[in-house]
């Protein structure tokens, strides 16, 4: 295991346990940011990064009984967490790393991605192999609750333009890995940028 896992797994290992309690009122920022991906009943979706797996309810809402919803994290104790939280209802958890993912090439129609960018090791193969896994135009949401600004604030830092998730970065980025951004949202109340799978 790389020392960038291990970094990754200790942080999240540390703040599992209490993960959705710091955070106890972004879930209608997840519903809405689900809502923006247009998924359909019967879609098939990966939540990639899916931490404590508030995104799997709504997600399971809108692809519905028919669809398949899954759960992947690099983390057994943030899964752990989702069980918990009874969320391993709403769909199959996977324990694996999203730049080496079990599933078949073009076999979704969407990736959820809730403040993964910043994890990726090596952002511009990883979102090449979340590219792998969706059918040509799949989407892909790069979301998180809270604007880059806000973010920012919230951890004591400042803003940079080197942040992989500012648009002139982030752009170029997902269009190397196969993706074509759609729309780019950054406000103080959410971040949510939508590429679409490039034939």
């Amino acid at each position: 295991m790389s020392d960038d896992h291990t970094h990754v797994q200790e942080f999240f290992t540390a703040r599992a346990a209490d993960w959705d309690s710091r955070f106890p009122d972004d879930g209608p920022a997840y519903a809405a940011a689900v809502a923006a991906i247009g998924l359909r009943p019967g879609d098939r979706v990966l939540d990639a990064g899916c931490g404590t797996g508030r995104a799997l309810p709504p997600l399971r809402a809108a692809v519905g009984p028919t669809g398949v919803v899954i759960g992947a994290d690099l983390t057994p104790a943030m899964l752990d967490a989702a069980v918990r939280a009874g969320r391993d209802r709403d769909g199959r958890l996977l324990l694996t790393d999203v730049a080496a993912l079990p599933l078949r090439s073009r076999s979704l129609d969407a990736v959820f991605a809730a403040g993964l960018v910043a994890h990726l090791p090596h952002p511009a193969e990883n979102l090449r192999e979340l590219a792998r896994v969706v059918r040509p135009g799949g989407v892909l949401a790069l979301f998180h609750p809270i604007g880059r600004a806000a973010l920012a604030a919230r951890q004591g830092r400042r803003i940079t333009p080197d942040d992989l998730r500012a648009e002139p970065r982030l752009r170029p980025l997902l269009a190397g890995a196969g993706w074509r951004m759609a729309s780019y949202v950054d406000e103080d109340a959410q971040f949510l940028a939508l590429a679409v799978r490039e034939e």
